[in-house]
């Protein structure tokens, strides 16, 4: 999840600092030392998160967030303010104008990674909901007209009913449509009506005992009714070891825990508006997304993306992974012999066959692969962000899932009732930043290694190589 992080401060000092310690978490950054020289950094590198001072030579670092945010090419990048002097007012001016944070000098390490961490994972999701949502209109489907949205209710649990209570006083007048309700931890863990339906939780991080609050997030993210909801964690000033450890467990964000404080409220507020946002875009665009794509882009028999969503997303993927210039594969992928399945025991059992291998290779990939059926036994694999090593490890898998247990076929008087079934898969490689080949070729070099694996005997996974097709 490494990426490009651009360092933006006056003092030489201050950004090699940074620059150090950025690295050796395994980040690339760039430096600028002017508002004016950020810009233009921005404008040609598009980097995946800004370290921005509030205090720059040239213009404030408030008028260069307005600038990128005002800016569709740069209003998605991630900014995280940075400043010597505690203003809460300045902060709350910052998170309006579109900083994802605002962190006080001296940076503590482990607090400003895990928060970077907790930045890129975001824009990796929101990178990848945009991706399909450009696919879905590239292929000419509009989005329907947004449906009416019910109020967010928030939970409020404190280390004692008093501290929620006094939350819900102060939250009172700054939530907008949204209702806040008091609740016990028992109740948010229950099953019964209490604990249905809340779109946030808001959790003091030590609930009678240190690192409560974290565990209760857990068990809210490990179940199904609460496992998307937003989570905050309410925490004392100071705490930047529960900070860094609520943001790498997953909390959405981290809130004020006395917010009788002044601009408190308005900043807690403020991060729950902003979190619920992106909750109700996120699932507006995956209802959209899965009800338009289930019609228009799967293969009706697997479940899988058929051939027209494939070769648009895969185009999708070679441009992200050339902006970015991380590596991707592409997978020809053809079932051994299986017209002889049709011939020998009929076409119910060459389906049953095709839903079955479906479910095996959807079970060995990520999210973010695409899996698509592109023929009758053809199947076509892209692996985004992936190189050699990983990518033909996962060829293997592939192959192994499917030939490893027989394929039971349908009731009826086919005999025998299960079958064996193989796979031969041809992998091609793709690095940007040395290769421009069209997606069209990639798609050619991974059937050529596919003639390749059943040539050689079948049931094995075979890799283009420029050497050899010459």
């Amino acid at each position: 999840m490494a990426g490009r992080i651009l360092i933006v401060d006056d003092v030489a000092t201050n950004r090699i600092v940074l620059k150090v310690k950025l690295s050796a978490a395994r980040y690339e950054t760039m430096q600028a030392g002017s508002g004016a020289e950020a810009l233009r950094l921005v404008g040609q590198y598009a980097p995946d998160l800004i370290l921005l001072d509030v205090q720059l030579p040239d213009m404030s670092g408030l008028e260069v967030l307005r600038r990128l945010k005002a800016d569709p090419a740069t209003a998605a990048i991630p900014v995280l303010m940075i400043t010597a002097f505690p203003d809460p007012r300045t902060r709350l001016e910052a998170l309006r104008a579109g900083a994802a944070d605002h962190l006080m000098k001296p940076l503590d390490e482990q607090l400003l990674l895990a928060r970077l961490r907790s930045l890129l994972r975001l824009r990796e999701t929101e990178q990848e909901l945009t991706l399909r949502e450009r696919t879905f209109r590239d292929l000419g489907f509009a989005e329907g007209p947004a449906l009416f949205e019910t109020r967010s209710r928030i939970a409020l649990i404190g280390c004692t009913r008093d501290e929620a209570r006094n939350w819900k006083r102060c939250l009172a007048h700054h939530l907008g449509t949204a209702s806040a309700v008091v609740v016990a931890r028992e109740d948010a863990l229950g099953n019964g009506a209490v604990a249905q339906g809340y779109d946030a939780y808001v959790i003091s991080a030590d609930l009678g005992r240190p690192g409560d609050g974290l565990r209760l997030m857990s068990e809210l993210r490990s179940r199904a009714r609460s496992r998307d909801a937003v989570i905050c964690i309410a925490l004392p000033e100071g705490a930047s070891d529960s900070a860094a450890m609520a943001l790498d467990l997953g909390a959405a964000d981290l809130l004020p825990e006395v917010m009788g404080a002044p601009f408190a409220a308005q900043e807690a507020a403020l991060r729950l508006d902003r979190a619920l946002a992106r909750k109700h875009r996120h699932e507006r665009l995956r209802d959209h997304l899965t009800d338009g794509l289930r019609l228009a882009m799967t293969d009706p028999l697997t479940g899988l993306h058929n051939r027209r969503y494939a070769m648009s997303q895969l185009a999708r993927l070679a441009e992200r992974a050339r902006s970015t210039g991380r590596p991707f594969a592409v997978m020809a992928l053809d079932l051994d012999r299986f017209k002889s399945v049709n011939d020998t025991w009929g076409h119910a059992a060459g389906d049953a066959v095709l839903v079955e291998v479906a479910q095996r290779l959807r079970a060995q990939l990520r999210q973010v692969d695409l899996l698509a059926r592109i023929g009758g036994e053809e199947f076509l694999v892209a692996l985004p962000e992936t190189g050699p090593e990983a990518a033909q490890a996962s060829a293997e898998r592939l192959c192994q899932a499917i030939s490893e247990a027989p394929i039971e076929l349908p009731e009826g008087e086919t005999e025998p009732r299960a079958i064996q079934i193989t796979a031969s898969i041809g992998l091609a490689l793709c690095d940007p930043l040395a290769d421009s080949a069209p997606v069209e070729a990639l798609i050619a070099r991974a059937d050529r290694a596919l003639l390749g694996s059943k040539a050689g005997g079948r049931n094995q996974v075979r890799v283009f190589r420029h050497d050899a097709a010459a």
